[in-house]
């Protein structure tokens, strides 16, 4: 559907005299900050894992075909990086990344001003990274720092149902022009 609504022109690929009609990928669209911000258009939601766009957009929307207004609400680009993973994609990938998932990533302490506590289980903006010899350091492992990354991305906002088609509607003048 994303797609579908992008500027179509001739591109001849082969040089042969043969045009053919081809999406115009360089164009984009950007949700403003000021609307992303917003939080009153959105709901929270922690995607599951093995939950993909679509998915998500069908229980949110009603159809999988909005996943791109998921995407574009949340200002992911790729959807194979930028979206959590499974449990079983995140394992191959630690295998694939690290030679010891296990092993120490880096070292942190809670930081002596400004914010000093966690506002939720998957807060760490309080700790500061530091070097293994400084007091109170505590060591982080690669799959820990790793899965604090997934949990980042697992926590999104939806589009509230009700300005969809304002949402569409604006999108449709901006590819338009």
């Amino acid at each position: 559907m994303y797609f579908r609504k992008i500027e179509k022109g001739f591109y001849d690929l082969k040089g042969n005299g043969n045009p053919k009609i081809v999406t115009d990928l360089m164009t984009r669209v950007k949700v403003r900050e000021k609307v992303i911000n917003e939080m009153s258009l959105y709901d929270k939601y922690d995607v599951p894992s093995g939950e993909r766009p679509e998915d998500t957009a069908f229980k949110h929307f009603g159809s999988a075909e909005y996943h791109w207004v998921v995407l574009l609400t949340n200002n992911i680009t790729d959807a194979y990086y930028d979206w959590p993973m499974s449990e079983q994609d995140f394992e191959t990938f630690l295998i694939d990344k690290y030679a010891e998932p296990g092993a120490i990533h880096h070292y942190e302490v809670t930081q002596s001003s400004g914010k000093t506590t966690a506002s939720g289980p998957d807060d760490y903006s309080y700790l500061v990274e530091v070097n293994s010899d400084a007091t109170g350091a505590q060591s982080v492992s690669n799959r820990e720092y790793e899965q604090r990354l997934q949990d980042e991305k697992r926590q999104i906002n939806l589009l509230n149902p009700s300005y969809l088609n304002t949402f569409i509607e604006e999108f449709d003048k901006l590819v338009r022009n």
